[in-house]
């Protein structure tokens, strides 16, 4: 099994050798991105696990070649969000909203 950066690296290698990182837009991205997300909904909808797992996946790659097309680092991102919530406390209701303690 490979580790987050090798997958990252053979993402950007296939969608480069297929011009998507150059031709491709950051806003196609996106839009790729929400149909993905589309996918995933509807897969969790109907509790299949095969279709969530292929969803994930998919959604992991259009953000990593949108961030390849936007030249940001897609774990830099993730740790700068990381570091906006680790210290955040709160909690999640049965209803599903977090409630966010004041500090």
């Amino acid at each position: 099994m490979y580790d987050f950066y090798d997958l990252e690296d053979l993402v950007f290698e296939w969608a480069s050798e297929r011009g998507i990182i150059k031709n491709g837009t950051a806003m196609a991205q996106a839009i790729k991105t929400t149909e993905e997300v589309a996918e995933l909904l509807k897969a969790l909808s109907k509790n299949d696990r095969a279709e969530v797992r292929d969803a994930y996946g998919d959604i992991l790659v259009t953000l990593i070649i949108g961030a390849a097309i936007s030249e940001v680092d897609l774990v830099g991102c993730l740790n700068d969000a990381y570091e906006t919530i680790k210290d955040r406390k709160g909690y999640l209701t049965p209803d599903g909203i977090f409630v966010k303690e004041e500090t």
